[in-house]
């Protein structure tokens, strides 16, 4: 059982590090009203990358 759990955890790390070469950016959107009446929006955006992509890609 014990090797069937490495497995998962190798394939987890695998897609996190395919994630982080590549960048992934996670967008949302928060909207609080009152009586139909918008009373706060927050728009986010984040950017998720590792390091190094983000040095090699600088055109410096």
């Amino acid at each position: 059982m014990t090797l069937a759990g490495t497995a998962d955890q190798v394939a987890l790390v695998d897609i996190l590090d395919r994630l982080l070469a590549g960048g992934v950016v996670i967008t949302g959107e928060l909207t609080i009203a009152l009586a139909e009446v918008d009373l706060v929006h927050i728009s986010l955006r984040a950017l998720i990358s590792s390091v190094q992509t983000l040095v090699d890609g600088d055109p410096e």
